[in-house]
């Protein structure tokens, strides 16, 4: 019988990568089906893990193999260093999943940023600002004219998918990177933005199965990189707001994002079709007016009470009536995706498009692309071909 091998790792490297990916030595021993006090053994350098437990320990963090043969553990900035701060997430605390969406998020950013280096073409630049002491409406105009996105445009849009597509598209025509991650709760965060310019990122959330839900956290996360553009917000770590505070810049960016999706010379149109008034808004009225524009029906309920077309009392019976309406429908079910339908959901057509363009030119190896699009080669004529085409409406997660 062959002798155990044993891996001579830094046990402090070890330390390092799972203190950084956020877990207890409870959760990596329960993964790796060991006692706990054999982790913590492995991270006081009094045993060595053997080179199978290693590579299970790599692929659990996340981590290349090699970083645990390292001198010393990685000097990196702390990850709220890079992202706006999220209501109910505490700087350091963050999940192990968020944690790592962040990370994954990071280096897709600076895998197109090289992108750009190695195609020879400027990083477009997202230039569009905005500040607490102006109206949420009129931020609202000016992102919506930044993206060029016309009502009449809108309007003609045949699916809620094809409404994600198009705000989508046109957010990353203006300079932003759309990224969606998983395997992060919706309790914990929607959305989040990557503040770091140029090619800034907004990350969504691909648990989130409804496209018109996707599409107003995606502006109200673009009304938060405007904001930063204006110095009104900083990374998370930087914040000092109390949680009333930035519970007031998280209504701004609401506001915000709904007269984007929603411009008042358009919704008052639309009422006058509608032709309800104050009292009669019955869920079917707003449903219809919210599928006119493609955004929930909570959202335009919240619209019209924004704009003076429902009361506040009309406004609280109404969310009531839908949560009953909504707790008496069946489960939205997850749709279906294929690798590559999944890979085209995560990363956005114009990260996927330069990668296939750069491997195409030999500016980068195969081996490269299928690593900055976490997809094997034999999905990759698929995924020409979705890049190709109108786009994928697939509705399961990225």
């Amino acid at each position: 019988m062959a002798a155990t091998e044993f891996a001579p790792i830094n046990p402090h490297v070890l330390a390092w990568a799972r203190k950084e990916g956020g877990w207890l030595p409870d959760q990596v021993a329960q993964n790796l089906h060991v006692k706990p006090d054999r982790v913590a053994a492995w991270e006081s350098g009094d045993r060595k893990p053997t080179v199978r437990h290693v590579e299970n320990l790599a692929r659990f963090l996340h981590r290349p193999l090699s970083i645990f043969f390292l001198p010393s553990p990685p000097d990196l900035p702390p990850l709220a260093t890079e992202y706006r701060r999220l209501s109910g997430v505490t700087v350091g605390a963050e999940s192990p999943q968020l944690r790592l969406a962040l990370r994954q998020m990071l280096n897709r950013r600076e895998y197109a940023l090289n992108l750009y280096e190695e195609r020879g073409e400027a990083v477009p630049a997202f230039d569009a600002v905005a500040h607490l002491s102006a109206s949420a409406a009129s931020v609202g105009e000016r992102l919506r004219a930044r993206l060029g996105v016309a009502v009449e445009n809108q309007i003609a849009w045949t699916s809620e998918w094809q409404a994600w597509r198009g705000w989508r598209a046109a957010v990353e025509a203006a300079g932003v990177l759309v990224f969606q991650f998983n395997k992060v709760a919706l309790e914990e965060t929607r959305g989040l933005t990557l503040l770091d310019t140029p090619l800034p990122v907004v990350g969504i959330n691909s648990k989130e199965r409804v496209p018109e839900a996707k599409a107003f956290t995606l502006l109200h996360e673009v009304v938060h990189l405007m904001l930063a553009a204006g110095n009104e917000e900083r990374p998370a770590i930087q914040e000092r707001r109390s949680d009333e505070q930035w519970a007031e810049v998280e209504r701004f960016a609401e506001s915000a994002a709904s007269h984007a999706l929603v411009p008042e010379a358009a919704l008052r149109l639309w009422v006058d079709v509608a032709g309800a008034n104050d009292s009669a808004w019955t869920t079917q009225d707003v449903r219809r007016l919210a599928r006119r524009f493609w955004i929930t029906p909570l959202a335009m309920a919240t619209r019209l009470r924004e704009s003076g077309f429902m009361n506040w009392n009309r406004y609280n019976e109404w969310r009531g009536e839908w949560n009953q309406y909504v707790s008496s429908l069946p489960a939205r079910a997850g749709g279906f995706a294929t690798p590559a339908e999944k890979a085209m959901n995560r990363h956005g057509r114009p990260f996927v498009q330069w990668v296939l363009e750069a491997m195409s030119a030999n500016r980068i190896t195969s081996v490269d692309a299928a690593r900055y699009l976490e997809l094997k080669f034999q999905h990759f004529d698929q995924l020409r071909e979705l890049v190709s085409g109108p786009g994928t409406g697939a509705a399961a997660s990225g």
